[in-house]
């Protein structure tokens, strides 16, 4: 069980890494930045789709749709900004021709 517990937990750090590197994209769509809003919202707003006062449930179903929300949004991204935003979570180099322009 905790094996799995871990394998999750990775591949949602994961995911919230793309996530971050796919917001600060220059052409990230604005579509990003609202949902991404909408799920932190959710995150920390007391109204739940199940009350965190029932044990268990309350906290499986952040657990579970916060994943799930982020998945479905990375998903959608273009393709483009989906590449570059997996490149720079990854660690790899940036191409200069997608690199931001530097702020001086």
């Amino acid at each position: 069980m905790w094996k799995r517990v871990a394998i999750l937990w990775a591949v949602a750090k994961g995911d919230a890494r793309l996530l971050w590197h796919a917001l600060r994209h220059p052409r990230a769509p604005g579509w990003l930045k609202w949902g991404t809003a909408g799920v932190v919202l959710y995150l920390i707003s007391p109204v739940d789709l199940i009350p965190d006062v029932v044990p268990l449930l309350g906290v499986v179903d952040d657990l579970v749709l916060v994943p799930l929300a982020i998945r479905w949004m990375l998903r959608r991204l273009p393709a483009d900004v989906r590449a570059d935003a997996a490149s720079r979570a990854s660690g790899e180099p940036v191409h200069p021709e997608v690199a931001e322009p530097t702020r001086r």
